[in-house]
């Protein structure tokens, strides 16, 4: 059974687990057959958008396009995950409708605790003024109103996070259920090889 693609779309602040979860997510993806592609922020602005800074205006642009992006791939049965901060709501629903199946992640997690994290450095850079439009402490983020699915990764581990992400998925008729053994190409042309060889078909 061939299933249509989506694109699972996170969106948190930095350091909430975004890029975490979606790598887990894509490699367990990949294990049942399924094509995935990762569109990560670091990525993306290394290549797709290396032009644009960060101002209210860039960030925008940058979501258009890997929403232009998202939109082919998907409309082709590919599943796509992205993991981008996307602070503003009105680009997130333009997202929404443009792509048509859209699943958003709100990998929600408190200021404070992501400044204490801090894994990169980015917040206490920011907090002294020396990053610009730092989403969280100089430029807004304003949270999902009615996110598919909410990971509190504050209060759940990674794996936990990861397992309400598939089980919803899964509840939902967006992925195939483990347990169904779903084969991939090669492994379907063995069966049937085998099965050819015992005379059944």
């Amino acid at each position: 059974m061939q299933y249509p693609g989506f694109t699972l779309w996170f969106t948190g602040l930095s350091g909430s687990g975004k890029t975490t979860l979606a790598k887990m997510v894509e490699a367990e993806l990949r294990s049942r057959g399924m094509k995935v592609e990762r569109l990560d922020g670091d990525i993306v602005r290394q290549s797709l958008s290396r032009d644009l800074g960060f101002t209210k205006e860039d960030r925008d642009k940058n979501i258009e396009r890997v929403t232009f992006v998202a939109k082919l791939l998907t409309r082709n049965d590919v599943v796509v995950i992205t993991s981008f901060i996307s602070p503003y709501r009105e680009k997130r629903a333009e997202a929404r409708q443009e792509i048509g199946r859209f699943v958003e992640v709100y990998c929600k997690c408190p200021l404070e605790v992501l400044i204490e994290r801090d894994v990169k450095g980015l917040y206490s850079k920011a907090l002294r003024g020396e990053i610009e439009n730092f989403t969280g402490v100089s430029d807004p983020y304003e949270e999902p109103e009615n996110p598919e699915i909410v990971v509190e990764t504050d209060k759940e581990t990674p794996e936990e996070s990861f397992r309400k992400i598939i089980a919803w998925l899964e509840g939902h008729g967006y992925i195939p259920p483990k347990e169904q053994g779903y084969y991939s190409e090669e492994e379907e042309e063995l069966v049937e090889e085998r099965l050819r060889a015992l005379g059944y078909i």
